[in-house]
């Protein structure tokens, strides 16, 4: 039997995957301003293209987050 779907907790497991990914993007920032000198321009610019990627999936979580706090009004 299928479980029912609770998604009291949704808007919660959103904002710790928000608060990961800032996290990743500050942690990947500071290795880029610490190591610059010291790495490869394609792993730098890797390293920029995955930042990019989070930056959109943030934005898409907080679109998450809207339409859960929408649905449970």
């Amino acid at each position: 039997m299928a479980k029912p779907d609770n998604r009291a907790d949704n808007v919660e497991h959103l904002q710790k995957s928000i608060d990961n990914t800032i996290e990743n993007m500050e942690e990947a920032e500071q290795y880029l301003a610490e190591h610059a000198d010291e790495i490869s321009p394609q792993e730098k610019q890797d390293i920029e293209t995955k930042n990019e990627r989070r930056e959109k999936s943030l934005d898409s979580f907080r679109h998450e987050i809207k339409d859960e706090a929408n649905q449970q009004e």
